[in-house]
């Protein structure tokens, strides 16, 4: 028995073209972002879904509801436990505000990820292993032998995807970028779960 599990990124949304971080604040998707989106919808099309889990946050339920069209009467179900990190002081601000203003946990929160803190509040990456993996396990345990989609963000994708591949903390920084709607998938066969994509890009087209 085999359980299939795709997870993607929301596509691209006006913060991320205006280079503000998100984390649990939110911004629409883009024109583009839409486009993105059908494509990756297209790409799935022959795809039955069993599941389709998102993050709460409007941009991960509106690339869902993308994703799942107007033929695929199976509902969304939107967790909190599937949203992005929590950036606290950083979200809704300019990426080059956060550089000149904390240099070194921006640094960490990227390239050594074990050693990141946020700033003022917010969640480490240990915090948000701790609210996606029983959340991601959950989901697999309830749909044993099915396909399951889940849609939620570039961090949050990272740490799950990391966990899977038997990566430790310190090495989720080593880990290549996951673009919007870059689409992973794990199979899970006999408790033994195997990545066969990781952050696919290969639906997109250009604008």
């Amino acid at each position: 028995m085999t359980t299939t599990l795709y997870l993607t990124r929301h596509g691209q949304t006006e913060w991320n073209l205006e280079k503000k971080m998100q984390g649990h604040k939110d911004s629409p998707l883009t024109q583009y972002g839409i486009q993105q989106a059908e494509w990756l919808q297209e790409r799935l099309g022959n795809v039955h879904w069993d599941a389709v889990y998102c993050s709460s946050s409007p941009r991960a339920l509106s690339t869902a509801q993308i994703l799942l069209g107007n033929n695929r009467p199976v509902p969304i179900v939107s967790l909190d436990s599937l949203k992005e990190i929590n950036m606290g002081l950083w979200e809704g601000q300019r990426i080059e505000h956060i550089q000149q203003q904390f240099p070194l946990p921006y640094e960490q929160f990227f390239n050594e990820p074990h050693l990141y803190r946020p700033a003022g509040y917010g969640e480490t990456y240990a915090d948000l292993l701790e609210r996606t993996i029983p959340a991601i396990e959950g989901i697999l345990t309830k749909h044993r032998g099915e396909q399951i989609l889940v849609v939620t963000h570039r961090i949050t994708l990272k740490v799950i995807m990391s966990y899977y591949m038997n990566k430790a903390l310190h090495e989720i920084g080593e880990m290549p970028d996951i673009y919007p709607t870059a689409l992973c998938k794990i199979t899970i066969n006999k408790d033994t779960p195997q990545v066969d994509l990781y952050g696919d890009t290969s639906h997109y087209r250009n604008p």
